[in-house]
């Protein structure tokens, strides 16, 4: 029997570097009044969002995932040729052909990596994370770049106020890499699942190529489902919830996100628990959320290198995925 070499695994993963990247013009609360039946205050109590970035027409997707990458790698202090895979978590590139990842990895001077693009729309940077931890655990990979990138703008209904107020444009990257010993493993096991049956409830219309979202459904849906997976990936890092110490969440609406830490911490997470609340000026960017959120946090000082923060993601099809890390 012909038996097959392996390569040789690490005993698990780690984030090594972060970074983002979002377009410089910002649009208020106040300059949506101007286009659609909306306010302020109606906004803010509704999803929590005060300011949004939108791209202007001819910034592209892979231009913002070209800087949200670069800086990671740089953070990282790696040089582009030491990173062998890419992967760019996406569900807004204006066509499937050509992928975003090889035209990113060309664009930051990656030398001939594997790279392929996910689809798992706003959960999609917890499942690139989660691939990438097991290529680099397998053996498959040494380093690879993860980058959640989305241009939303190009596919609303901007007359349409319950999807223009929420979505808006933004990057955010991660580099995953080995961890020399089980004492330096960064990434818990993945969690995650999907409810095709409610593939309908965010969608894009046939007819006019705009995302379409059932707020209400997907609201009841979020603030029952997603906590339970929360802290299956907890227990799946072999943790409890009064060891996280940040929970960096899909940035979808605030009242999401503060109706799912009040379910952690009652299952025993701390009152000290910080809670990301990107949304609330960068708006909802589907899968760039989680790793913009994260990357602005620790600029502010509101997570810290060693702090364990638990990401969870959730969103069209339904998808969902979650998993602890280590802040780099």
């Amino acid at each position: 029997m012909t038996q097959l070499k392996l390569a040789p695994t690490a005993p698990g993963a780690r984030i090594l570097g972060l970074g983002s990247s979002q377009p410089d013009n910002v649009v208020t609360n106040d300059d949506l009044a101007q286009r659609i039946d909306t306010n302020d205050e109606w906004i803010r109590d509704r999803v929590g969002i005060e300011s949004r970035r939108i791209a202007e027409q001819g910034t592209l997707l892979v231009d913002m995932a070209t800087e949200a990458g670069a800086r990671a790698v740089k953070d990282a202090g790696l040089a582009p040729s030491e990173i062998d895979t890419v992967i760019v978590a996406t569900c807004t590139m204006p066509t499937p052909i050509p992928n975003a990842a090889a035209q990113t990895a060309d664009r930051i001077g990656i030398p001939a990596p594997g790279a392929f693009d996910l689809n798992a729309a706003c959960a999609g940077f917890c499942f690139g994370v989660g691939a990438a931890s097991d290529l680099v655990r397998g053996g498959s990979a040494k380093n690879v770049l993860v980058i959640g990138a989305e241009k939303l703008s190009d596919w609303l209904d901007w007359t349409d106020r319950s999807t223009a107020i929420i979505f808006a444009d933004g990057a955010g990257a991660a580099v995953i890499g080995p961890a020399p010993d089980e004492a330096s493993v960064g990434v818990g096991p993945l969690a995650w699942g999907s409810a095709g049956d409610m593939a309908q409830a965010i969608h894009i219309k046939p007819e006019n190529k705009a995302l379409f979202q059932e707020g209400q459904a997907v609201f009841r849906w979020a603030t029952t489902k997603i906590a339970p997976v929360a802290l299956r990936a907890i227990e799946l890092a072999g943790l409890t919830p009064a060891d996280i110490d940040v929970f960096v969440p899909h940035q979808a609406n605030l009242r999401i996100v503060d109706a799912v830490a009040k379910r952690l911490r009652a299952k025993g997470a701390r009152d000290d628990m910080v809670v990301a609340d990107d949304i609330r000026h960068s708006g909802n960017t589907s899968s760039a959320s989680i790793p913009l959120a994260l990357d602005h946090m620790r600029a502010d000082g509101r997570v810290r290198s060693g702090d364990t923060v638990l990401l969870v993601g959730f969103g069209a099809g339904l998808s969902y995925a979650g998993q602890v890390v280590v802040c780099p």
